[in-house]
């Protein structure tokens, strides 16, 4: 019917019905990540590593001597794993079904149940202060990355023990694993990369992060074998995981201490502690790379995970006091530790 009575039209009349190129609508671009809400969580002591359980929905944050857990979709903590005194970090194995818990203090792991979020053992001998943590599905082991002892113990599971420990070009930070048998850690006071393979054990490549000083956090884009290593003098070092050469450097903010890879949308997040911000960085192709974004935060939000379903970040954080500790750090105002919550409205 609509086509009979157009084509009955006059033919001027037919022209002004015709959408004139250009002035056509546009798509409203996207609005720009933003601090959508904070979660008090007050206690006492410090926190590191964050961690995101995406079947159960569950953020796993460290605190002092525990790791608490939010129900991010009830917006609340409906838990506690406690007895991990100096938790720096959380791997997860759904495979497995197990959670593995990095106690610094302790020298030891706390491996811990995804469903009932209760421990199940702890595993002792590994090396000084272990920090980062990381789990390689091919091999089914948990290596720890020990900063004191500039090492990293490799767990399996099965037996609950430390089966290998791999020596290290210097104080590692933070680790992440490819799927496919390899796991890369920035080695902080060398400005370096390592490449461990994890059938053998062995570092396989030690790599230059010049001119990124103290790399810290850690992200990869496994897809185009990208590594992500964000740096103390604000700077992001792209890093090409297959031989190791230097892609790109792009400017960050100040103090940061994680860094995250949204594959969904092409973009990277570093999470500044000193600036109080978030620097969004646009993968526009492999060897390309540009800031988008600047993202107000909290000073002392320094590590983050992100949900890959929502595509929000999560962010520990506290208030700073006037003064500080006699190792140099802040004090922290009693009772100000909380989550934020960052992504678009």
């Amino acid at each position: 019917m609509k086509r009979l009575l157009c084509s009955l039209l006059p033919a001027s009349l037919l022209l002004l019905a015709i959408p004139v190129a250009g002035h056509a609508a546009s798509p409203s671009p996207a609005p720009a990540p933003r601090l959508l809400s904070t979660l008090p969580l007050g206690g006492a002591g410090g926190w590191d590593y964050l961690s995101f359980d995406a079947p159960h929905r569950h953020l796993f944050v460290s605190h002092g001597d525990r790791v608490l857990v939010i129900d991010v979709d009830q917006h609340k903590q409906i838990g506690t794993i406690a007895n991990t005194p100096g938790v720096h970090g959380i791997a997860l194995a759904p495979d497995l079904g197990r959670g593995f818990i990095s106690n610094g203090k302790g020298a030891s792991v706390t491996e811990f149940d995804l469903n009932t979020l209760k421990t199940v053992a702890t595993i002792a001998g590994t090396g000084q202060n272990p920090d980062a943590i990381v789990y390689d599905r091919p091999s089914h082991h948990v290596l720890t990355f020990n900063g004191h002892s500039d090492n990293a113990s490799v767990i399996d599971p099965a037996k609950g023990a430390v089966i290998a420990t791999i020596a290290l070009p210097g104080k590692p930070e933070f680790a992440v694993s490819d799927g496919a048998g390899h796991i890369y850690d920035n080695i902080e006071d060398k400005s370096e990369l390592v490449e461990i393979d994890t059938a053998s054990n062995k570092v396989t490549h030690v790599w230059s992060l010049a001119p990124c000083q103290s790399p810290s956090g850690l992200a990869m884009d496994i897809r185009h074998h990208r590594l992500f290593s964000v740096c103390d003098n604000q700077l992001m070092a792209v890093t090409d995981a297959l031989d190791g050469h230097q892609v790109a450097s792009v400017p960050i903010g100040d103090g940061p201490d994680a860094v995250v890879f949204d594959d969904a949308d092409a973009t990277i997040y570093s999470s500044n502690g000193e600036s109080g911000t978030i620097t969004a960085v646009h993968q526009d192709d492999p060897d390309h790379y540009r800031v988008s974004a600047t993202i107000p935060t909290q000073v002392s939000a320094r590590t983050e995970t992100l949900d890959p379903k929502l595509h929000r970040l999560y962010l520990s954080a506290a208030r700073f006091g006037a003064t500080r500790q006699p190792n140099g750090r802040h004090t922290i105002v009693p009772g100000s530790f909380s989550v934020l919550m960052v992504g678009r409205p």
